[in-house]
């Protein structure tokens, strides 16, 4: 290995490369394979089959490796909070200079701290109701006051407002800034989100999220004053932390889960943008239909502009007294002839009336006698010897005494 020598005060004098170089080989001299047990956090499994991840305990933690060629003969899939215990060699990575366990074995050794405690809220709160989808709030359909809760110099806001300009979405936009992992993020979120509900209550939805990260920058999102608080919260929230695989307490918690800051951006905004565009939509519809009633209107105008009402209107009143005058024709023989009808019928009846007339019977001789009464006596029984009577005849009438009656 080359190292120079400065002649002025007899210093030695490495290249960073040498230097990085000579570390490699001091650690891998020294431990040619050591066993760890520890907790898994960051894991991250590539296309090339290569997996990455730490190994920790509460204090510390490692770099480690398993290459394609040793995780094929896996008998399980590890994953974040995972108790393991691995056996490799120490090595270290020259271009960055840091050192890493490649694993050569690996095997399940119990679930870590971290993970236990996840657990054991998440049944805790499940068998509360928190998780239950009767409770979830509705995410209002058109979206006007956004309110978000995240760190202002994280990538998840500057991701979120890239969203809202690229839609052109003209919302109003309130931005709460909170540190997102260490010790004073699980505080700072829950009032974060305490403030927005007692102060802007007129909020739409709540955006509360950040990047990807392991489960230790994540943990502010695993404890229960944060899960309570979104529980709580009157203004929908949805949790938009960038880790597409993992779940989060917040995540069964909110209202809905947004697998990364710009789907719930776009996720929220979506139904926004359809509703205008089907206003819009509408809007064309409408003048549409309105220029399609106008020009109609416009051309039966035209049409009757052109009849023959306007433009010889006495044409239409002498054809109205011609027919007039052939309704009076038709009125005048119908008369004629139901009176026709009616006399001739008059005249039948005249005669058969004539026929049994007293008139006509008295014509032929025959004579009605009527008593003093002015009753017309039918029988001798009905007078006396002396009684006065009346007989009528086809002319005139005499007046007769009875001088003897006969049976």
């Amino acid at each position: 290995m080359h190292k120079t020598t400065s002649n002025e005060d007899n210093r030695l004098v490495y290249t960073v490369t040498e230097l990085s170089n000579e570390i490699k080989s001091i650690l891998e001299n020294s431990y040619h394979l050591v066993w760890v047990e520890g907790e898994i956090s960051n894991f991250k499994f590539y296309n090339s089959g290569h997996m990455y991840f730490n190994i920790k305990d509460l204090n510390a933690q490692i770099k480690v490796v398993i290459f394609k060629k040793i995780n094929v003969a896996l008998t399980f899939i590890p994953e974040n909070g995972m108790r393991v215990l691995i056996c490799g060699k120490i090595s270290s990575y020259v271009r960055y200079s840091d050192y890493q366990i490649i694993v050569n074995h690996i095997e399940q050794y119990g679930k870590g701290n971290l993970y236990q405690s996840y657990e054991k809220l998440k049944e805790k709160l499940k068998s509360a109701g928190f998780f239950d989808k009767n409770v979830k709030k509705k995410i209002p359909n058109f979206i006007n006051k956004i309110g978000i809760i995240t760190s202002q110099d994280g990538a998840a806001l500057k991701d979120i407002l890239k969203v809202i300009d690229d839609l052109n979405a003209n919302v109003e936009v309130l931005v709460y800034p909170v540190r997102v992992q260490g010790k004073e993020s699980e505080k700072e979120i829950l009032e974060a989100i305490e403030y927005l509900n007692l102060y802007h209550s007129n909020l739409d939805v709540l955006l509360v999220g950040r990047g990807g990260g392991s489960i230790e920058d994540l943990w502010a999102f695993n404890t229960e004053s944060v899960a309570k608080a979104i529980f709580y919260s009157k203004i929908p929230i949805v949790s938009c932390i960038g880790h597409e695989v993992d779940f989060t307490i917040a995540d069964f918690v909110s209202d809905v889960r947004a697998p990364t800051p710009s789907a719930a951006a776009e996720m929220i905004l979506r139904n926004r943008n359809s509703i205008l565009i089907h206003i819009d939509f509408l809007e064309k519809s409408l003048i549409n239909a309105m220029y399609s009633i106008l020009n109609d209107c416009k051309s039966k105008l035209d049409r009757f502009v052109l009849s023959r009402a306007m433009t010889k209107p006495c044409l239409i009143y002498e054809d109205k007294i011609s027919y007039i005058d052939m309704l009076n024709s038709h009125f005048l023989k119908n008369i004629r002839r139901i009176f026709d009808l009616k006399s001739e019928k008059l005249k039948n009846i005249s005669y058969k009336l004539n026929i049994v007339s007293p008139t006509s019977v008295l014509k032929r001789g025959f004579s009605i006698c009527f008593d003093s009464n002015n009753k017309i006596v039918t029988s001798s029984k009905n007078v006396n010897s002396g009684d006065s009577i009346n007989v009528r005849l086809s002319r005139g009438s005499l007046m007769a005494k009875i001088e003897m009656s006969i049976d």
